[in-house]
């Protein structure tokens, strides 16, 4: 360029004291990044190729993430080009879309910023009517100039999901939707999808008919079979935000001591036992179409079994075939619509835990069967080269221990060893091949589910945990 040899350079749009600073951190690796002084510096670094001190303004941004703020500050990151900074903001406002719809900045939108707000799958919102009333809110924030965009604006709002008494009472005596044809259209569909049977509504295919799936809590726990005392087919799920339970369409057949697992936005019941006989059948549950379907079968009867997701193959590890305990492992690929075996482990193994770490599976103790003993030792299966090898041996010998995975490491929460039933927990990591005692449980559990979620209280803001469970599938639901 002309200023490698120029004599004298003229930098624009940078302040004397924004290059003061950043002068001073050339020779001592020391800047101080406020509020104040980051918007002049970020753009000032990135011009001087200062990378560091650029990462450093993106991370302190990153901090200061509020709903009063977040939309500013994912402008900025697209005006200077800052693509993680950028992401982050974005995933920032649609988890927090409920308080951000209310603010200033999303008052100054644009209408294609707006739209490609509210037709985010990732958008979190108790129910579709907040999308509704941000929406109505945006055009009559500027009535006069927004108006003509309304169309535009209701095709992302996904109004056959919202109830049809808010229909009925809210949207459409709306004056906005009563002078506008196009809206009315959008009203029609969304009275006919509720017209329709609760069976039939997947007949209708749009974005709109499509739930929101938010990256944030865990909406739904369903419990699928169990026994009462036998073996049932009931299936109930329970609405963390809503707090109540209701029921779901009925499992195809009696099933209790089934593997469970989420996979692909449906859940898997696999295998169990039916009050008679240990079974290989497997069935699938669709939200979308509120029904239970069944998938091939597996190729050997399983209870107690183990039951994961490693990639895009669901794995059934061990179990019990009514004599013998099973160190034969199958998978299933949704995609051929197909069971197939892979390696067996070491060792028979049922009432085994399961979970996946880094890409690996892992079973941890069971009931060998052969030598009536409760199991201490753990193997890992590598998937590319179809092995199990042992791992390091748990402290104590667990038998239908709660294994759930958490920031890397697996934990395998109680069991028993014969009759003794434990509280204890230990914790795995496959960097170190070693286990770790940790906190007790308040109760002994056996055969408990341990499942990764989302804590939000005064104690614990955002954080992760592991909650334990009997029995149950904690998912996201479709709102």
């Amino acid at each position: 360029m002309s200023e490698s040899k120029a004599h004298h350079v003229e930098i624009r749009d940078v302040d004397g004291q924004t290059l003061l600073k950043l002068v001073d951190y050339i020779y001592t690796a020391e800047i101080e990044v406020s509020e104040d002084n980051v918007q002049v510096l970020l753009p000032a670094a990135s011009l001087l190729q200062l990378m560091d001190v650029r990462q450093v303004c993106c991370d302190f941004l990153q901090t200061q993430l509020h709903p009063t703020n977040c939309l500013g500050i994912r402008a900025f990151a697209d005006l200077h080009a800052c693509t993680g900074l950028l992401s982050q903001a974005h995933a920032y406002a649609e988890q927090h879309f409920t308080d951000v719809m209310v603010g200033e900045e999303f008052m100054a939108l644009s209408l294609q910023q707006v739209c490609s707000l509210i037709s985010s799958d990732k958008l979190t919102v108790s129910t579709e009517e907040k999308v509704f009333e941000a929406m109505i809110t945006w055009i009559k924030h500027d009535k006069e100039a927004r108006l003509e965009h309304m169309p535009k604006l209701m095709e992302h709002v996904r109004l056959p999901l919202l109830s049809r008494d808010y229909l009925v009472q809210i949207v459409e005596e709306e004056p906005l939707i009563k002078n506008n044809n196009t809206c009315k259209d959008f009203l029609i569909e969304a009275m006919k999808y509720h017209l329709l049977p609760a069976d039939q509504r997947h007949l209708i295919k749009t974005d709109r008919t499509r739930p929101r799936t938010p990256v944030s809590l865990p909406k739904v726990m369903m419990v699928v079979g169990g026994q009462a005392p036998k073996a049932i087919r009931s299936v109930e799920c329970y609405d963390f935000q809503e707090d109540r339970w209701y029921q779901v369409a009925d499992l195809p057949s009696r099933r209790c001591r089934a593997g469970v697992v989420y996979m692909a936005g449906k859940v898997y019941a696999v295998g169990g036992f039916n009050g008679s006989l240990r079974v290989r059948t497997v069935d699938v549950y669709d939200g979308l179409k509120e029904q239970w379907s069944s998938v091939p079968s597996m190729q050997e009867r399983r209870s107690t079994l183990g039951a994961a997701v490693l990639g895009d193959l669901l794995y059934a590890v061990g179990g019990f075939d009514g004599s013998t305990g099973l160190s034969s492992v199958e998978a299933y690929s949704p995609k051929a619509n197909e069971w197939m075996f892979v390696a067996p482990m070491n060792t028979r193994r049922s009432s085994v835990g399961v979970g996946v770490v880094d890409g690996k599976l892992y079973a941890v103790g069971g009931y060998d069967g052969a030598s009536r003993q409760c199991l201490s030792t753990v193997e890992e299966y590598n998937p590319v080269s179809n092995k199990w090898c042992y791992v390091a041996d748990m402290s104590t010998r667990r038998s239908g221990a709660g294994v759930g995975v958490l920031s890397g490491q697996l934990y395998a929460a109680g069991g028993h060893d014969g009759p003794l039933v434990r509280k204890s927990v230990e914790v795995y990591d496959p960097a170190t091949n070693t286990w770790r005692q940790v906190c007790d449980m308040n109760m002994c559990r056996r055969n408990a589910g341990l499942k990764q979620t989302r804590c939000e209280n005064t104690l614990k803001l955002n954080s992760t945990a592991l909650l334990s469970v009997s029995g149950v599938s904690v998912i996201d639901k479709p709102l």
